[in-house]
């Protein structure tokens, strides 16, 4: 399905762990990436469906919805081809089970999504080696200022 070549460039880095710590190594950086948007991404879908965009959205959106709802109630939901999504929380530790209290103890519940291997997996891919873009020299607001000149930028009165 992909026809496009994944671009890449290379990088020097150095590596803190592993066989290789302390070394300057070379690894290859993917770029050339662009966001595509869920409006983009439902008009893609209602391409090769029967479907308007729309309502591809709003299929989209209700599975997600509804996947929420499930998963906020301790169930684990299947989600097709692409992964698993599970409850999670954090914990703090207490030293005895009658000290621990689900209320204070239990923080931050969150869905966890874990990606289905085998779709997530990129068997039929390219690469591309192009050059690394040139880094902007950013400027601090005093140096702009500076190159801009000190005239005021509204309506001068002269009196």
């Amino acid at each position: 399905m992909a026809n496009k070549p994944i671009q890449f460039f290379l990088r020097e880095q150095k590596l803190n762990i592993g066989k290789q710590a302390g070394k300057t190594v070379i690894v290859a950086r993917p770029t050339g990436r662009h966001r595509v948007d869920f409006r983009n991404f439902c008009e893609r879908i209602a391409k090769s469906t029967t479907f308007n965009a729309q309502e591809v959205a709003a299929v989209l959106n209700l599975a997600s919805e509804t996947a929420r709802d499930i998963v906020a109630n301790g169930d684990i939901v299947e989600f097709g081809d692409m992964g698993t999504l599970t409850p999670s929380f954090k914990s703090k530790a207490v030293e005895s089970v009658e000290q621990f209290r689900a209320q204070q103890h239990i923080e931050k519940p969150v869905i966890k999504f874990l990606a289905s291997a085998k779709y997530f997996t990129l068997n039929d891919v390219t690469y591309e080696q192009v050059a690394p873009k040139e880094k902007k020299e950013k400027k601090g607001k005093k140096e702009k200022k500076k190159a801009e000149g000190t005239e005021p930028s509204g309506p001068v009165t002269e009196g």
